[in-house]
């Protein structure tokens, strides 16, 4: 295929079914970063603890987590059309729901719905325009959404912030409304309903295990500084989780079925990469959540200010992009990764020396480093991570990576609120911003550990 065939414009018939796909792409990523900013408000309207507000934020994540191994076969089973307006449907009542909540476990029960809608937008999207679009154009309608993808978090911490201030906390949900009745409008107009005559049978068992083992860790990590909670549950959610990541192992090597075969970790590199994403991801994960926390509880600045203040981490994130091939060309993915992981580790750890005098042009510089770092970070690991695999493995070991990417969002935002709750908890209440920065500490510290497994990666490993 030539050059010019590879980057042809996309044709007109098929701008709508993107600009379809580019709507729940745009819906996922605003609502992962648009609540963040609105946290404080919303447990003030609901009369609880801004604290311990982490769960809103993690029931989401992780329902998402949890359900992305679902979509394909779905797709695959009932048709992409009707798996995607199910997911806009889902999402968009979800919003609603959300939006109507007048307690803090009716707004969790809400938010995992909308994760599980969350979970089949954005696969199930950009699975139908694989199916759909031809190969030439796939660059072109790919690059086009990808836009989509960097708008939502661009706008999502500020317009979050706007709406507090200016209308109220529920209009964060309610924005997904009218562009969940377009997508869904849209759908049934431009998609069709493509699907696999011959699909294997579900793996639920092997679902179910990892549902088990996915939920069980976030919760007892979640609830480790809950005080109404025991340490016992805790303790004895994170085993549960532990004996069903046994029992999938077992599973996925014995499975003819599984939904991940124990075959893909045959690959070294792609073992590296999971363990690296896993561990590399929870402290950076966990930063636009604690950020615009400290901002508002610990340094009294507004939610209009604090979602401006965001922003800087959203260009830094832009700005890595033209780098990132030629640094790890230079430097090679070992030595490039462990250099990176250590920045971002040191980087994470240093917003403990912020404090609410800092000037804002330096807060904003401070800000626009990391979100410059933790894009290199999160681009290399993905790359290094599926890029020795075969053609047959490559859809599940994408599909498994992405699983794990959400998941480690879900554990590093409870990580990160039990972190907070117990340093409060020890050192008081009036001791608020030491918890903050002991927290982004050892948050720094787990990151900069986790450069001992690119340690591991062979020195010859290049782009």
């Amino acid at each position: 295929m030539s050059q010019t065939a590879v980057h042809q414009a996309l044709q007109p018939e098929f701008r709508l079914l993107v600009l379809l796909v580019s709507i729940g792409f745009f819906m996922q990523g605003l609502d992962t970063t648009i609540i963040n900013t609105a946290l404080p408000s919303i447990a003030s309207h609901l009369q609880q603890d801004p604290l311990q507000m982490h769960s809103v934020v993690v029931a989401y994540v992780l329902s998402v987590a949890a359900c992305i191994p679902l979509s394909g076969w779905l797709a695959d089973r009932f048709g992409v059309r009707n798996i995607y307006f199910a997911a806009i449907v889902i999402f968009t009542l979800a919003s609603l729901g959300c939006a109507l909540s007048s307690s803090l476990n009716e707004l969790i029960m809400y938010r995992v719905l909308q994760g599980v809608g969350g979970a089949l937008l954005m696969p199930v999207g950009r699975l139908a325009m694989l199916k759909i679009i031809p190969r030439h154009q796939f660059l072109s309608a790919m690059s086009l959404m990808s836009l989509a993808g960097l708008l939502g978090p661009l706008m999502g911490p500020t317009l979050g912030g706007w709406m507090v201030e200016h209308a109220s906390w529920q209009w964060i949900f309610l924005i997904n409304l009218p562009m969940g009745i377009l997508g869904a409008w849209m759908t049934y107009k431009v998609m069709p309903n493509i699907r696999e005559s011959q699909v294997k049978s579900f793996d639920l068992s092997g679902f179910m295990m990892l549902f088990v083992a996915m939920v069980g860790l976030s919760l007892g990590i979640e609830n480790f500084a809950k005080p109404e909670q025991s340490v016992s549950l805790s303790l004895g959610l994170i085993v549960m989780s532990m004996l069903a990541m046994a029992g999938y192992a077992y599973h996925a090597h014995s499975h003819h079925n599984a939904l991940f075969r124990s075959t893909l970790f045959a690959h070294r590199i792609f073992t590296i990469g999971i363990l690296g994403n896993s561990f590399a991801r929870l402290g950076g994960n966990a930063i636009p959540f604690i950020l615009p926390l400290m901002l508002q509880v610990v340094f009294g600045f507004d939610a209009f200010t604090t979602g401006l203040l965001m922003i800087p981490t959203v260009l830094g994130s832009l700005a890595s992009k033209p780098m990132i091939r030629k640094l790890i060309q230079w430097l090679g993915y070992r030595r490039f990764l462990i250099i990176n992981t250590l920045l971002v580790g040191a980087c994470i750890a240093s917003f403990a020396l912020t404090s609410a005098d800092m000037p804002l042009w330096l807060r904003a510089l401070h800000f626009f480093i990391f979100g410059l770092l933790n894009s290199l970070q999160f681009v290399a690991m993905n790359t290094l991570t599926l890029k020795d695999l075969s053609q047959q493995d490559a859809s599940s070991g994408n599909s498994f990576l992405s699983m794990i990417m959400m998941l480690a969002m879900s554990i590093g935002v409870a990580l990160a609120g039990s972190l907070i709750n117990v340093f409060t908890g020890y050192l008081g209440a009036a001791q608020i911003e030491s918890a903050f920065h002991f927290s982004l500490i050892c948050l720094g510290l787990i990151n900069i550990i986790a450069a001992a497994i690119f340690w591991q990666i062979p020195k010859n490993t290049t782009a």
